[in-house]
């Protein structure tokens, strides 16, 4: 090897230092017995924060996927009302959809299946029979939909379209099509824009806080206003987010190598 050659890949030294910080922190956490007690506190809004992460990026990936192919339908009117809908939700902050969907949209839904089912003998359903964890859900899916829905859309468009119109000469349906020869290139490509996302979502689930949703970042609130130990629970609760988003970081990157040894054999 040359003096000036570089080696092919990087020994990861920090992710050792991350972990080498980590196992110290979570260390001192158990040995102090208010960091242990907080800890134990808030290690209860995690299945929440995990449960709204998941339900959420799924959602938002299923709607976000139908809107990429409606915005490249061959229909003006697909195309226009996906465009519509795409502009309209990346220009609202996620905090503001929240609060809508939570105190405005879901009493409006409420209001209006009252009036269809009211006829019907149907008894009528109140607001406060939708959880707010679900309208958290609901608005977080609404939000990342449209950001997903141009990931989708750009890896998409970037198959290569000979590969397209050979299996149009073959004989495969629009759907055999898109199910066998579009999507899984398109979501090789996608992967890491996709990572990035999910990770963001983690992070962006403590946005649910604010409708009182019992995640780590409610708790961490809640706690804090009890204890007055502002530093030492807010240390808790950036430490376990930073745990939660770095091992999915480490699996998406996990997940990128192994598609991509595939591709190469």
């Amino acid at each position: 090897m040359t003096p000036n050659a570089k080696p092919d890949k990087d020994f990861p030294y920090w992710l050792l230092v991350i972990i080498a910080v980590g196992l110290f922190l979570f260390y001192k956490i158990w040995a102090d017995p208010l960091y242990s007690g907080v800890l134990q506190t808030l290690s209860a809004g995690i299945v929440t924060t995990l449960l709204v992460t998941l339900v959420s990026y799924s959602g938002a990936c299923v709607l976000g996927l139908g809107l990429a192919v409606a915005g490249m339908s061959r229909f003006i009117v697909l195309r226009q009302a996906a465009r519509f809908y795409i502009e309209i939700m990346r220009g609202i902050p996620i905090i503001v959809l929240l609060l809508y969907v939570a105190f405005v949209g879901a009493p409006a839904m409420v209001a209006a299946i009252n009036w269809v089912s009211g006829p019907l003998g149907f008894d009528p359903v109140r607001a406060r029979d939708f959880p707010l964890l679900y309208r958290a859900i609901f608005a977080l899916i609404l939000a990342y939909s449209a950001f997903l829905a141009e990931i989708f859309r750009a890896g998409l468009q970037a198959v290569d379209k000979g590969q397209i119109e050979a299996a149009q000469a073959l004989g495969l349906t629009g759907w055999q099509r898109f199910r066998h020869i579009v999507f899984p290139q398109a979501f090789r490509m996608i992967l890491p824009p996709l990572g990035n996302d999910f990770v963001a979502m983690v992070k962006d689930s403590s946005l649910v806080a604010v409708l009182g949703v019992g995640d780590v970042a409610q708790l961490g609130k809640v706690t804090a206003a009890g204890n007055f130990r502002y530093f030492e629970t807010y240390n808790v609760v950036a430490l376990i987010y930073l745990t939660m988003t770095i091992t999915l970081s480490l699996l998406m990157r996990r997940l990128e190598v192994h598609l991509r040894g595939k591709d190469q054999r």
